[in-house]
């Protein structure tokens, strides 16, 4: 193997001092230009690599941010990672990312790699079953800063970054009210998370506005993955027709699409027979047929919201630190899935 070439290599070459080298190497103006390019030319000319990981160990900082999400495999997420990576890689950072899959232990087991790897700071969209903080509170202890972003923690005092997911679910189920459906079902995901707690508020309170009871058999909790949603549907058809639901409003886009292609292929109307609404705009809402209304929110700004924060928080930004939650804008986008009156 090759040996590494280190700033004593090339003071020898050049026969000047190791010192010299490195305020060459840092394009130094204390040099005269000729000096600097003899030293960024032998630099290159014998392979010199900049140990970030010494540098960075000596200044106590590893420039490096961890992230910790539900599952990698979603548009959403995706879309927030792109957001994180274009703002990390700006201020000089690196990205760490994992995912928990759903589950609190492998959570646990991220979080402690990630403090082990001394990352920076951690940002974390929690699992459906998380219910303690255990596994962050080293991070706490050390002041080691914390973001949380679309899945959050009631009243941990750390920042977090969200969508007002009551409002959102509201106006959803608002909407499937005005287009005059009465009998709307719920498919929502673990209640133990906040985002999915609060859209089943704003939905119960929408039928209160409208003077519809709420009926607790209306809500079924899901994993919101395909085969829940086409279990779901399975269930729908085997209701008696009296029993079906007019509307159905999905917590996210991936289980509203799979149970309406099932439904569909079972002879059900959407939207006259069932009209449907998602969340999420995920890619996958433009390619049923009709197009899926849905709850749009930017997942890439989410992303760039949460890593700015973080690295605020790094700076020592006092306005961040007294900042607790920072919410973020969404809209209905309506479509054919939910329009009944044309």
């Amino acid at each position: 193997m090759q040996k590494e070439v280190t700033i004593y290599d090339l003071a020898r070459e050049l026969n000047l001092s190791p010192a010299t080298i490195s305020r060459g190497l840092k394009k130094s103006t204390a040099l005269n230009k000729s000096t600097v390019q003899r030293i960024l030319a032998k630099a290159e000319e014998m392979g010199y690599r900049h140990n970030n990981f010494a540098s960075n160990l000596r200044n106590k900082r590893t420039k490096t941010l961890g992230i910790i999400v539900p599952r990698l495999n979603s548009y959403f997420m995706t879309s927030v990672l792109a957001g994180m990576e274009d703002v990390a890689s700006k201020e000089g950072y690196d990205l760490i990312i994992s995912q928990s899959l759903e589950k609190s232990e492998l959570e646990k087991s991220n979080a402690n790699t990630m403090f082990n790897k001394r990352i920076d700071g951690l940002l974390i969209s929690l699992a459906y079953n998380t219910t303690d903080l255990t596994h962050i509170q080293p991070f706490f202890d050390r002041q080691i800063p914390v973001v949380f972003f679309d899945r959050s923690f009631p009243g941990v005092e750390s920042t977090s970054v969200v969508i007002d997911n009551y409002q959102a679910a509201y106006k959803a189920t608002a909407h499937l009210l005005e287009q005059g459906c009465r009998k709307i079902m719920h498919l929502t995901g673990d209640l133990t998370r906040d985002i999915y707690a609060d859209r089943l508020k704003g939905y119960k309170d929408a039928l209160d506005e409208y003077n519809i009871p709420f009926d607790q058999k209306r809500v079924v909790t899901s994993t919101l993955n395909e085969q829940d949603a086409t279990n779901f549907a399975n269930a729908i058809l085997a209701m008696d027709r009296a029993q079906r639901p007019d509307a159905v409003f999905c917590a996210n886009d991936v289980s509203a699409v799979y149970c309406m292609v099932q439904l569909k292929q079972h002879g059900i109307r959407i939207p006259d027979d069932i009209a449907f609404v998602g969340f999420n705009n995920d890619a996958v809402s433009r390619m049923i047929e009709p197009n899926l209304t849905t709850i749009d929110y930017p997942g890439n700004k989410i992303g760039e919201v949460a890593v700015s924060c973080l690295i605020n928080l790094l700076k020592g930004d006092e306005n961040v630190k007294n900042t607790n939650r920072i919410i973020l804008h969404s809209s209905l986008l309506v479509r054919g899935s939910s329009l009944k009156k044309k």
